[in-house]
């Protein structure tokens, strides 16, 4: 997406809250544990309208969600596995259990309040295993190439088949994406209660789903990452959810 910075959001912008990491982060001469997410997010939300909110892996954070009209999980390091079940592969890492109970406490009391909600990459993985899936923890065991993260640093890309007719065809606005930028090793096995997988990679991995949250305008979530690609429909569609949410509760 572009660098210029967008326009300030106007009174009334829907309030999103995306959920950050906690990481060793270095600036001038301090060195110190700092929250932290890539600008692409924040940027993405505001240029589609939104006023985005960094929301630490702090204990208590689900409250802030009263005061919020929409929510992003975000992308990043792996889920712990005891999560849904599973013993640690030897290729899981920068596994943070904070983080882990804030995302899940996040999606479980959104989908409480039937807000709006966009998983991205590990926000995917996180809403899943909070409804009883589980995940594949190494795709290179499971599909034979690292096409999905081809390297550390880097996005990978690779077309994407969405069904018809669902909500996240809706959102984009067609069913055949070209090119997705993609940078992950873990992806959806089972799937948990009350998600459809509606899009798919040529190699059968599971793209997105869509969520079932009653009273929820919009609930999907994607494996690849939107805010790092030219496509802004899904947050714009995220922002038009967010601002019924908003005329609703006031």
């Amino acid at each position: 997406m572009s660098e210029a910075t967008p326009a300030p959001p106007t009174a009334g912008a829907p309030v999103i809250g995306i959920s950050a990491y906690s990481e060793p982060a270095r600036w001038g001469a301090w060195d110190l544990d700092a929250v932290v997410l890539p600008q692409a997010y924040a940027a993405q939300v505001a240029a589609a309208g939104g006023l985005p909110v960094l929301l630490p892996p702090a204990a208590g954070i689900e409250a802030a969600l009263a005061r919020l009209d929409g929510l992003i999980l975000s992308g990043g390091g792996d889920l712990d596995p005891a999560r849904y079940g599973a013993d640690r592969h030897a290729k899981t890492g920068s596994v943070r259990p904070a983080r882990d109970a804030a995302e899940l406490a996040l999606f479980t009391a959104a989908a409480d309040r039937g807000l709006p909600v966009l998983g991205i990459c590990r926000g995917l993985q996180v809403i899943n295993a909070a409804r009883g899936g589980t995940l594949h923890q190494h795709l290179p065991d499971v599909v034979g190439h690292r096409d999905h993260a081809p390297a550390p640093g880097q996005y990978g890309a690779h077309p994407v088949r969405v069904a018809p007719g669902s909500a996240v065809a809706a959102a984009l606005g067609r069913t055949t994406l070209e090119s997705v930028p993609s940078a992950h090793h873990q992806a959806i096995d089972r799937l948990g209660q009350g998600l459809t997988a509606v899009a798919w990679a040529p190699d059968g991995i599971i793209e997105a789903v869509d969520i079932d949250i009653p009273g929820s305008p919009f609930a999907l979530a994607v494996q690849w990452h939107p805010e790092a690609g030219t496509d802004p429909s899904l947050f714009r569609a995220l922002i038009a959810a967010s601002r019924l949410t908003s005329t609703l509760a006031s």
